[in-house]
């Protein structure tokens, strides 16, 4: 009874995708298939906080400006732009051909144009205490309050900032700015997140919750490759079978074309310690790896006003310098990751991030000898009278944080770990109650400012996510500064700056940079990688 009743789930979004053909034979319909392994929580835009919920919404919906797969901010609705030269006014010149799905609330159920005003309206969604929108942050401090956006004309979208932000166009690329229509918004209000009607190149139609979802190509879609409209799919196909290595086992039988992610179980099984793909699955499937902007870190909380850090022994320099050089990254991606990431000896700021350079910003390397000498200069020589220290972690990151207990215990340097969910450890993060922790940064959106912001003192908890507790006037005025820098070269070169002081001072131990890693079938084609790993189908084929 259950496999029956499975089957007819599975077979009901094929009978909705293709009914309303008047052709039979479906069999030259080309569907992507892919798995999502953890629930899905939201299709509008405005709630786009999660890595699922972002590579839906971005099938879904367009913005003003998107990100090519070199992190270049380029036109999407927008088709130029003009900033004025005090950085304060954007001034937005949009596409005449942009429609918006297909739905009843629509005069004769056809999409109409977006304009002007619909971009005023879904920004200031994201600033409405009503809404609630988790991307608040993207314009909070960056403007004054509605009125900052404008529509001068159907055609003409104006943003007003407060102060100079030389990042704003990046942060526009995220996909909380997707433009929605206020009239289907406001019709289905919270149930917007299972009805999304956007611009995008895919159309919304089946979602059964944690079970299935289909998505149809946009016939009216506005992007082309070359002379071709975009999306060459016809349809992508959803599953969410939430333990990897049954979605793993559906990928090797050919049931999905896409899979996200080698870890686990079965990472030994596909990838040898070089990161090379095994000789049980050569040439069965393709194995794509990119820089990903994810810094891995241990966070050590140096603020000397907390009680929890008067007694600690990691408020000494030389101790917090000590765990940096006593920690063999390499070894640690090879054995543990299966060359899956880069060592992070280029400070916070991660590889793949516009303006990073390994020759400005020094980091630390492997020197056990060095650590030893530290940790003696520090009066605790061999770890003699260093008390037991605490690390938090995440039950997800076990083995990591055993290797790393291994290595300071190497030199002298008692851990004890403590793991949490990832929920409960984040929740002791943000209100400083570790003195050390496993961290991890993923970007927002493809500007170092975003790393840097962590170590603002203006972003101290619980006002944003300084969780370290590291405050320097100087550090600030250089952040400061930076915003008023237009030129990339001189803006990065504040950035190299900070970053390094940020290692000086050793508030946290970056570990390694993280890689994306998908695999794909061998007939699909035309999957572009990008470093923020953010999933673009509008280009795939399938052959």
């Amino acid at each position: 009874m259950h496999r029956t009743i499975k089957y007819i789930f599975w077979s009901l979004p094929f009978i909705l995708l293709f009914s309303c053909q008047d052709k039979p034979d479906h069999s030259d319909k080309k569907v992507f298939n892919l798995n999502i392994d953890q629930g899905l929580t939201s299709l509008d835009p405005a709630f786009a906080r999660n890595q699922n919920a972002i590579w839906m919404i971005n099938q879904l919906f367009n913005g003003l400006v998107q990100i090519d797969s070199n992190l270049n901010t380029v036109p999407a609705i927008a088709k130029t732009w003009q900033v004025s030269a005090d950085g304060l006014q954007y001034t937005f010149n949009l596409r005449q051909d942009v429609y918006f799905h297909d739905d009843p609330l629509f005069a004769g159920g056809k999409g109409r144009k977006v304009v002007a005003a619909d971009f005023a309206y879904s920004f200031n969604r994201l600033i409405d205490p009503e809404v609630g929108s988790s991307g608040g942050w993207i314009f909070s401090d960056k403007v004054k309050d509605a009125k900052s956006f404008v529509a001068l004309n159907d055609s003409t979208f104006q943003i007003q900032l407060v102060k100079p932000f030389p990042a704003f166009m990046n942060l526009l690329t995220a996909q909380y700015c997707s433009v929605v229509p206020k009239e289907v918004v406001e019709h289905y209000g919270k149930d917007f997140r299972s009805h999304p009607i956007g611009t995008g190149p895919f159309t919304f139609k089946y979602w059964k919750e944690d079970e299935i979802m289909v998505l149809l190509k946009n016939e009216r879609y506005w992007e082309t490759d070359g002379q071709q409209y975009l999306p060459y799919l016809d349809a992508v196909k959803v599953t969410f079978i939430n333990d990897k290595q049954s979605a793993f086992m559906n990928f090797i039988k050919k049931e999905l074309d896409f899979f996200d992610k080698v870890d686990g179980s079965y990472r030994d099984d596909i990838l040898t310690k070089s990161g090379k793909m095994t000789s049980k699955y050569k040439n069965a499937f393709q194995l794509k790896k990119g820089e990903y902007l994810c810094t891995e870190y241990l966070g050590i909380l140096v603020d000397t006003s907390k009680t929890i850090v008067k007694n600690s022994p990691l408020k000494n320099k030389l101790v917090r310098q000590a765990i940096n050089y006593a920690i063999d990254k390499k070894k640690l991606i090879k054995y543990l990751r299966n060359s899956i990431g880069t060592p992070a000896t280029s400070g916070f700021v991660p590889a793949g991030m516009p303006g990073f350079d390994s020759v400005k910003v020094k980091g630390y390397s492997y020197q056990p000898q060095k650590a030893a000498a530290l940790l003696a200069e520090a009066g605790f020589p061999g770890g003699k009278g260093l008390p037991l220290i605490t690390l938090s972690a995440s039950t997800t990151s076990k083995d990591l944080i055993e290797f790393i207990q291994g290595e300071l215990h190497a030199i002298g340097i008692k851990v004890k770990v403590d793991v949490n969910p990832s929920a409960s450890l984040r929740d002791l993060m943000s209100k400083n109650e570790v003195t050390f922790f496993r961290g991890s940064w993923i970007a927002d959106y493809p500007d170092a400012e975003n790393y840097l912001s962590v170590f603002y003192s203006k972003n101290r908890v619980p006002f944003g996510p300084n969780y370290t507790g590291y405050f320097n006037d100087d550090f600030d005025r250089l952040f400061e500064q930076s915003y008023y820098e237009n030129d990339p070269e001189k803006r990065y070169a504040l950035y190299h700056q900070m970053d390094n002081m940020i290692l000086e001072h050793a508030s946290v131990v970056p570990v390694y940079y993280d890689q994306s890693v998908v695999m794909l079938q061998n007939n699909i084609s035309g999957y572009l990688m990008n470093p923020l790993n953010l999933m673009v189908l509008k280009r795939v084929q399938k052959h």
